[in-house]
């Protein structure tokens, strides 16, 4: 409050109103409500406004007349305009008993509407007195006590009767109807009145009635009789200037030009006028008008020129001190008015320091603060947040002596409200009800939003009702509140009925008040509701702003209503909106995903030439929205434009353009930014990184990694995700080590994800220290992994397979310490780390623990327990373990049943597996395909062929196919057991099936042929396997060159060793051999040399056995004089020498008969150091063996006996029961020898003990052999149903010893009729030579001489085979079977009893026989051989000549009787024999029914037909 001086002895008092920012609410004249549409408003459609205060809701700035729009609502009186309740204590009511107080005259600053957010602002007067004569200011001391002047009883009389006069002439004029006229009246009253009176007609007039005031001054002007005056000029302009009448009053001022003169108070009114908007420009430009008209401005210039510029811009720092600057280089002092606008303005800005600082300077000025002065200042702290500055503010005001209005309260609570402090705003208003001022409307909507803001809806809700049934009308700030409230707390049908309360009573809603219950509709998705108040709300003639248009926008958005929201889009630009950037980032997805490109294209050139956005904007906005192209386009602007490159833009679109396969595109964006932004190559390289690691092509990635950087080069953890995720995709785990290495030495922070899958990549190579220090690290940096139990499963696990239980158990240690309960997979994780090493007891410790303290055991609990068993070899104890879970409730589950049965398959214990797998069925557990694998595997190599065919049947049965693996399975089993033509079925049932024969397939096919002896046909297969892409296995081309070795195709066989080198294979010790004994078996003994000159180029040292096997080389070509010779290179060459390379030329020299060098060097060795073993022991064994005369035999055993090994003649000469202990001894000392050392010994000594006719010692020999197991246990076997015998790999004394024995069980079963005999007797002779044997032809032979049953088998070679009723009656009938028991002779025979002839060790009696037979017939039948065999010699020849002469009779017959007969005869021969031929194998004899041996490619039909 101010004092002013009106009239020579009239005092008045003059409320003088602090400005206050711009809002929807201003008090006129009558004190209606004013609402001002605003466009500028919030720049954010999804703002939230829980921030705001109920008078922000309204608040609008005025910077653009042309957008504003004052519409009157309805009639509001707020009494507190009137000093009288303002001011209750200082009894003004009888100076002013109307509440409509007349506004001072002076006063020239724009009328400014009341903010929202302020309702603690004081109303300042804004306007100056227009005529300096009427002085006016009531003058006000400390204790708020009024003085007025003495006045003379004549001036008190002139000034009752003017004022009078004034109000007169103003109702008069203010009850005029609308067709009557001000000229009437002024023709009345003329005469009455003075020209100031009539200046204070049309103040008073227009403060009601804008257009009556123009009128009566238009008719006044128009008067001859009245002379327009400055004053009044100014008058008018006040009031067109409140009226917002800026064109009337700027015509006025034109007009008025010439009697203005140099009167400021006509320039200030004008000023006013401009200033009422904000339009700082035209009020600036008239102040200088004013200065160049020589007019000098006064305070009130200045402080509607101040007033103007802080409504036109915000209060920047150090604005305020620059105005008040400004003031004093006039020569002017800053009054009241002047800090109070700036203080006001201050606190519109919330511009704390700037208000502190205009305060500060007030005081130094010396110029006291008045209420207004307090009530700006106690604002700005609650605005700010500082309620107990604000609550100090206030104590002070007091202490100064003034008294708190309205407005002051109403600041003050406004400052606690703020903070939530319900306790203190209570006390505020209890305070405030005490001192006579009540609740206002301004009161109860800060309250309201109080209680709003902290979700106390019921109380705010209340608080509503109080506000009624005290008599307080609600406005629309307070319904917009309540509305906004209830919306964000989702009370939709609260905040709807809210508004039609709000409706029936006559408020008219805001823009605002539309736009909180439309935000209330979209938080609940009513989009219908929402969509139908945006509409109401334009009908209603409310013009949508930026916030209404953003959140329908948002809206038509969220509901995926596209087409509604391009329509509403095109709306809001027309309307001069723009949408703001999150709004672009939420409806270019829309539009994208839609495929608007229309509507995109629309949109980004809308942001282009509305200019809100610079085109690094607008790229982010495009990219954030999904138009990649777009926004790259925007991107290179930008970049051409001098704008940085942005990281994140930059990444996306790369990402984009990754994603979708658009690499050519992407490289050359990066091109142009390399070329454009070098200072960004880094980011640039890095991009490119990304781009190749997403195109999956790791190496390139890589190769541009290394080559563009090193250490500390690169900083993008997506860059280092990127390559150790494709690192890791393709399981190079050490590259993605290093890589992760690489990051952290860079200073780079790994990302939460790349921490989870470095755990994992360590786990994986086997480095869980690294990985549980990376959890660890994790840990310490307060990084929150997801899912860290998974990792440390992981890293338990992990120790387990390394066998580290230690450091597992820690980690469980650890962990059990850290949490109150474990996880049940923990617990399992470490039962398992147990298991891989075998730790039953840990492991079952901890399974105790489980079921004593929780959680309870699982089925992978009760699998890691049987896994510590069978680890730890204790498969006996599984049944055990098994019952001791079923009696503890626990079920055993089918993959514990499956556990123990891999663990059975595994140690080959079939028995158990069977069991098992039946128990398993018993129990109603179907088998599965893995079963089926499992069981067919273990089936196949147990060659149980009727097994392997039943499950296949069973597997058939339960709607399973083989698969791959299992052809495989019995492929490999038909292999093993050489029937190979099953194979061939195999085969045809794969392809059949649809399946692609893997390299295991063709692997053992190749091998199938091999052994078939169709070398070329598995050359065939495989060059099919490698045109498949498929390689073939080492082994594979092993078997090859084997196959075609004893094929004598060597050719082939070289073809494919060069091929093996030629393709880089690594060939081991093993090749070169196998290619050496080729070369000795051809006789080639020169690129057997040339051999070890090759072992050495490809960095093998040919060692003992290579040189070995080149000695036996040429020991088996009869060239023992080659074999010494490199045996003397050995030694010149200083080798270490061992028995091995003097066996080989010993036994090359005693194979050709030269038995005096054999000896020699038996002590050439012996005076070398060198011990004889049991190599040299079997070779001379052997040799006397084979000798002739007995003398030679012993002579070759003498030599033995004299390096000291006499046993062999001992047994000789000596009684065989007192060496039995002795020739246990030395085998037990042999059978642990490597080499085969006690199997090549018992068969040579038991050939030796055949041939001289030991043959009761050969025979116990031969057991002890069994009872040590050097020979197998069941090398003929008598059983129940079972007879059979399997002779292979024995000599050929062994096998004659083996077959005796046999045959003597066989027949004491015959005659006891017990053990019961098959329908088949098998005898496995095999087709291999041992030491120049045939035992197939020796066998034949015996069996043969003494007419057997046995026959060739037709489908295997090497079998032998007879009816079991045929062989019971030879055996009992048969002459030669009378006695089979073996006996020692009792002097030793002076020749040899056997005789080696054609690889046959036949009795040395049959060989006449033997060589007649086979020279004369070539083939011959098994009954017919022991016929002729047994022939006399002379009659012998006779009945082979008989049988010659018969068969070329016969010939000659069928050539006379039908020729065609005899060529089908001849043809069916001829595939006989060569079938036949194609089978021979070495010196073999009695290939099927004939004991010609065939030579390799000579036609037996040659012969054939010569002998016809």
């Amino acid at each position: 409050m101010s004092l002013s001086v009106s009239s020579p002895g009239l005092l008045t008092l003059t409320p003088i109103f602090t400005p206050t920012p711009p809002s929807s609410l201003s008090i006129s004249k009558t004190h209606s409500i004013k609402i001002t549409v605003s466009s500028s408003l919030s720049s954010s459609t999804h703002q939230d406004t829980s921030n705001s205060s109920p008078q922000q809701l309204n608040n609008n700035n005025p910077t653009n007349n042309d957008s504003n729009k004052t519409v009157t609502v309805v009639k509001f009186t707020y009494n507190r305009a009137s000093p009288s309740i303002r001011w209750p204590n200082s009894k003004l009511t009888d100076m002013y008993p109307s509440t409509d107080t007349l506004l001072p005259q002076n006063d020239v600053f724009a009328k400014k509407t009341r903010t929202l957010d302020t309702p603690d602002e004081t109303h300042k007067g804004e306007e100056q007195q227009e005529d300096e004569e009427e002085t006016r200011e009531i003058v006000r001391n400390r204790g708020s006590k009024l003085k007025v002047k003495r006045m003379n009883k004549l001036a008190l009389k002139k000034e009752m009767n003017w004022r009078e006069r004034v109000k007169f002439l103003t109702d008069r004029i203010l009850s005029l109807k609308c067709d009557e006229f001000v000229g009437h009246v002024l023709e009345e009253h003329r005469v009455l009145f003075t020209p100031t009176d009539f200046c204070f007609v049309v103040k008073s007039v227009g403060q009601s009635s804008w257009q009556r005031a123009l009128e009566l001054y238009e008719c006044l002007t128009m008067q001859q009789w009245y002379a327009t005056n400055a004053r009044m000029v100014a008058t008018i302009l006040s009031v067109l200037g409140k009226a917002n009448q800026e064109g009337i009053a700027v015509e006025i001022f034109a007009k008025a030009e010439s009697v203005i003169a140099d009167t400021v108070q006509v320039y200030n009114a004008m000023m006013g006028v401009y200033a009422r908007n904000g339009n700082f420009e035209k009020v600036n430009e008239m102040f200088n008008l004013m200065r160049e008209r020589g007019c000098e401005p006064d305070i009130v210039s200045f402080n509607t020129l101040i007033n103007a510029k802080v409504k036109s811009c915000a209060t920047v720092s150090g604005l305020a001190i620059e105005l008040l600057d400004e003031v004093g280089k006039f020569g002017l002092r800053p009054d009241i008015i002047t800090y109070n606008t700036l203080i006001s303005a201050c606190s519109r800005e919330s511009n704390l320091k700037e208000a502190i600082g205009v305060f500060s300077h007030m005081e130094s000025n010396r110029c006291q603060p008045d209420l207004w002065t307090y009530n700006a200042m106690i604002s700005v702290y609650g605005r700010c947040g500082f309620a107990l500055k604000a609550e100090h503010l206030f104590e002070k005001l007091k202490s100064n002596g003034f008294s708190p209005d309205a407005v002051t309260y109403n600041s003050l609570l406004y400052a606690f409200s703020k903070e939530g402090n319900t306790e203190k705003v209570r006390d505020i208003s209890e305070e405030m009800v005490k001192m006579g001022f009540g609740k206002d409307e301004m009161t109860y909507n800060t309250i309201i939003h109080m209680y709003g803001k902290h979700g106390r809806h019921d109380e705010a809700l209340r608080l509503y009702r109080d506000m009624k049934s005290s008599g307080r009308n609600p406005d629309a700030v307070t319904y917009t509140v309540l509305i906004d409230l209830l919306g964000k707390a989702s009370k939709i049908e609260e905040a709807s009925k809210v508004m039609s309360e709000m409706l029936d009573a006559g408020v008219k809603p805001t823009l605002h008040t539309y736009s909180a219950l439309i935000c209330a509709y979209a938080k609940v998705g009513r989009r219908v509701e929402a969509e139908e108040t945006f509409n109401r709300m334009r009908e209603s003639g409310i013009k949508a702003d930026h916030l209404a248009y953003s959140v329908m926008l948002d809206f038509f958005l969220r509901f995926n209503e596209i087409k509604k929201a391009a329509a509403l889009y095109q709306e809001m630009i027309e309307a001069g909106f723009t949408p703001d950037t999150g709004l672009y980032e939420v409806m270019l997805p829309a539009l994208v995903r839609e495929n608007m490109g229309d509507v995109i294209e629309r949109v980004v050139q809308d942001t282009k030439e509305l200019g809100s956005m610079n085109p690094h904007d607008i790229s982010s906005v495009l990219v954030k929205g999904g138009c990649y192209d777009h926004g790259a386009k925007m991107l290179k602007v930008a970049i051409s434009n001098g704008y940085e490159l942005d990281r994140e833009i930059f990444l996306s679109i790369m990402s984009s353009y990754s994603s979708s396969a658009r690499y050519s595109e992407a490289c050359e964006l990066v091109e142009f930014f390399r070329e454009h932004a070098p200072d960004d190559i880094q980011m640039i390289t890095e991009a490119l990184i990304i781009i190749l690691c997403k195109a999956g092509k790791l190496d390139a990635a890589l190769e541009e990694y290394r080559s563009r950087g090193g250490l500390g080069t690169f900083r993008s953890c997506t860059m280092y995700e990127s390559l150790i995720h494709e690192c890791t995709k393709s399981e190079q785990f050490d590259i993605a080590s290093q890589l992760f290495s690489d990051m952290r030495f860079n200073g780079v922070e790994p990302s939460e994800c790349l921490y989870q899958s470095m755990v994992s990549v360590y786990c994986r190579i086997g480095f869980p220290e690294t990985a549980q220090h990376l959890l660890y690290h994790a840990e310490k940096n307060d990084i929150i992994l997801d899912n860290v139990t998974v990792h440390i499963i992981d890293i338990i696990e992990t120790y387990g397979k390394l066998k580290m239980w230690q450091s597992a158990e820690s980690i469980v240690e650890n962990l059990r310490q850290r949490c109150s309960k474990m996880d049940r997979k923990v617990w399992n994780a470490l039962i398992h780390a147990y298991a891989f090493s075998g730790c039953y007891e840990r492991a079952r410790a901890i399974f105790n623990t489980m079921m004593r303290e929780g959680p309870s055991p699982t089925v992978e609990s009760v699998n890691g327990l049987l896994q510590a068993l069978i680890v730890d070899g204790r498969l006996s104890e599984l049944y055990v373990v098994i019952q001791e879970l079923q009696d503890m409730d626990l079920k055993i589950s089918k993959s514990s049943i499956l556990l123990m049965l891999e663990a059975f398959a595994q140690a080959g214990n079939l028995f158990e597996v069977q069991k098992v797998y039946n128990g398993m069925k018993a129990a109603g557990y179907f088998p599965t395909m893995h079963l089926y694998r499992l069981m067919i595997g273990l089936l196949c190599r147990f060659k149980r062929v009727r097994d392997v065919r039943v499950m296949l049947s069973e597997m058939g049965e339960a709607g399973f196919k083989p698969d791959l693996q299992i052809f495989n399975s019995v492929l490999k089993l038909y292999s093993s057991i050489e029937e190979f033509q099953n194979m061939g079925v195999i085969y045809q049932m794969i392809q059949d099936a649809g399946l692609a024969p893997d390299e295991e397939t063709y692997n053992t096919l190749i091998t199938m042929y091999c052994r078939d002896h169709r070398p070329e046909e598995g050359l065939s297969l495989m060059h099919k396997m490698k045109s498949l892409g498929l390689e073939p296995k080492r082994d594979t081309y092993r078997s090859m060159i084997a196959a075609f070795s004893k094929q004598q195709l060597y050719d082939q066989a070289e073809e494919l060793f060069e091929e093996l080198r030629s393709n880089g294979y690594k060939l081991d010790r093993s090749f070169y051999h196998l290619m050496m004994k080729m070369y000795r078996t051809s006789g080639d003994h020169q690129k057997a040399e040339n051999l070890l000159e090759i072992m050495k180029e490809a960095g093998i040292e040919p060692n003992t056995a290579t040189m070995h096997l080149l000695m036996v080389s040429y020991g088996k070509s009869g060239q023992p004089e080659e074999a010494d010779r490199i045996l003397k290179n050995l030694r010149t060459m200083g080798a270490v020498l061992d028995t091995l390379p003097y066996s080989s030329v010993i036994d090359a020299y005693l194979k050709k008969g030269d038995a005096k060098a054999g000896i020699e060097k038996l002590t050439e060795m012996k005076e070398a150091a060198i011990e004889p073993d049991h190599r040299i022991w079997t070779c001379f064994i052997r040799a006397a063996s084979l000798s002739g005369e007995v003398n030679d035999a012993n002579n070759l055993l003498n030599a033995l006996q004299a390096v000291g090994f006499d046993l062999p003649i001992r047994l000789l000469g000596e009684k065989s029961e007192s060496l039995v202990s002795e020739v246990d001894q030395c085998l037990g000392r042999l059978e642990h020898v490597e080499d085969n050392a006690a199997f090549n010994f018992v068969n040579a000594l038991v050939d030796l003990l055949w041939a001289f006719e030991l043959r009761a010692t050969a025979s116990w020999v031969f057991q002890l052999a069994i009872k040590r197991s050097i020979y197998r246990h069941d090398i003929f076997r008598v059983a129940q149903k079972d007879w059979g015998a399997d002779f292979r790999k024995l000599s050929a004394g062994s096998a004659l010893v083996g077959l005796t024995l046999w045959l003597d069980h066989m027949q004491d079963a015959s005659l006891q009729g017990y053990p019961e005999s098959p329908k088949s007797v098998v005898l496995i002779t095999g087709t291999a030579e041992y030491n120049m044997v045939s035992l197939d032809s020796t066998l034949k032979a015996f069996l043969w001489e003494m007419g057997s049953p046995f026959l060739p088998c037709k489908t295997r070679h090497g079998v032998l085979v007879a009816k079991a009723h045929s062989l019971r009656m030879w055996l009992k009938d048969s002459s030669f079977c009378l006695d089979l028991e073996l006996k020692d002779s009792p002097n030793l025979p002076k020749l040899n009893s056997m005789q080696l002839i054609n690889g046959c060790f036949i009795r040395r009696g049959l060989v006449p026989a033997f060589n007649e037979i086979t020279e004369k017939l070539k083939v011959v039948s098994p009954k017919k051989f022991s016929r002729l065999a047994l022939l006399p010699d002379d009659k012998r020849s006779k009945v082979m000549q008989a049988d010659v002469d018969g068969r070329k009779e016969k010939l000659e017959k069928l050539k006379k009787s039908d020729p065609r007969l005899l060529r089908k005869i001849k043809k069916i021969r001829k595939k006989k024999f060569i079938r036949e031929a194609m089978l021979y194998q070495g010196n073999a004899i009695g290939i099927q029914r004939t004991f010609k041996p065939i030579a390799a490619n000579q036609s037996i039909e040659s012969n054939r037909n010569d002998n016809e």
